[in-house]
């Protein structure tokens, strides 16, 4: 492999300046995105619940009959509760599988369950949402009355909202990496490299010079003859790279709080202790940072030797000798 020092991992004195530098960069590009995505996510949010009110009469007839019949809605039930329920709690309190909770969220039905099993599964999950429902914004489910017009939007809003979080937090998380990645692309098809399908590329040893690959498989060892398939974000071979010698290996990272950094951190050095199992001590895998990375987080993945390039300075892909 063509030889690279350190990028960042040993720069300790620049660490403090590119963490804040990093944070302004992120908060600058969330100020001006998520705004956007949310408003668009509300308005499709409202048209959904107001259907969702349609479909079960005011949430009155929240029953097995009406999830077989729409699915969709069960996303939006499980919010509608006091507290809202994650998937993995309704799936304990109500005792079904997760793969019923998984189709359900998904808006479908499962593939392979009997009508007699799956009538039993959606009366228990709407036994618990309708023991949960939140009947401090649901006024009118104290009564036989129908809403007002008026306590029924205040209603609507509030659901409204809870859905939008859920709707538009996966686009701005999948916006994060598109962003990442784009930015990489550019840097490398700028200097003439040209992008490879993954799954044309039967070996990462025969990975092609002055090529990249997006969500890259790469197979690693676990010991005792078993084996994954882990994806990685981005593969380049760089073009002065030897024939036989992997490519470099790039995951995105994108943070909004340096909390969840500091719980995930060591998924990055798990990988990096898989891959030199598998490959040896000279694998050479960075990370690509956005966002709340702090001193903690760096001297974590530092030790691990696993080094970072950071996306306000991009440009310092070039120097892992592409």
């Amino acid at each position: 492999m063509y030889s690279v020092s350190s990028i960042n991992m040993n720069r300790y004195g620049r660490w403090h300046e590119d963490i804040h530098e990093s944070v302004s960069f992120y908060n600058n590009w969330f100020l001006h995105y998520a705004p956007i995505v949310y408003q668009q996510q509300r308005g499709r949010a409202t048209r959904i619940i107001e259907t969702i009110f349609d479909n079960t009469d005011n949430l009155f007839n929240i029953s097995a009959e009406v999830l077989k019949q729409h699915p969709e809605i069960f996303r939006v039930l499980r919010l509608a509760t006091a507290p809202p329920l994650a998937k993995d709690r309704i799936m304990g309190l109500s005792g079904v599988s997760k793969n019923l909770i998984n189709r359900l969220e998904d808006g479908k039905l499962p593939l392979k369950m009997s009508i007699d099993e799956l009538n039993d599964n959606l009366r228990a999950i709407c036994k618990t949402l309708k023991t949960l429902i939140d009947k401090d914004i649901f006024k009118w489910l104290n009564s036989d009355k129908l809403p007002s017009r008026s306590v029924k939007a205040q209603a609507a809003s509030v659901l409204s909202d809870r859905l939008c979080s859920s709707l538009a937090d996966p686009i701005i998380r999948n916006e994060q990496e598109r962003r990442q990645l784009d930015t990489i692309f550019k840097i490398l098809d700028a200097h003439g490299y040209t992008q490879v399908e993954s799954s044309k590329i039967t070996s990462i040893w025969d990975f092609p010079r002055h090529c990249y690959a997006v969500h890259y498989n790469v197979e690693m060892n676990l010991g005792a003859g078993n084996k994954v398939n882990t994806p990685i974000d981005l593969a380049v071979k760089s073009q002065y790279a030897i024939e036989d010698s992997l490519p470099i290996l790039i995951e995105c990272k994108s943070a909004g709080d340096f909390t969840n950094v500091n719980k995930r951190r060591k998924e990055e050095a798990a990988k990096m202790q898989q891959l030199k199992a598998t490959f040896g001590a000279d694998v050479h895998f960075v990370l690509f940072l956005c966002g709340y990375f702090d001193y903690g987080y760096l001297e974590y993945e530092a030790a691990e030797g696993i080094d970072w390039i950071w996306e306000h300075r991009a440009n310092e892909l070039l120097d892992l000798g592409l």
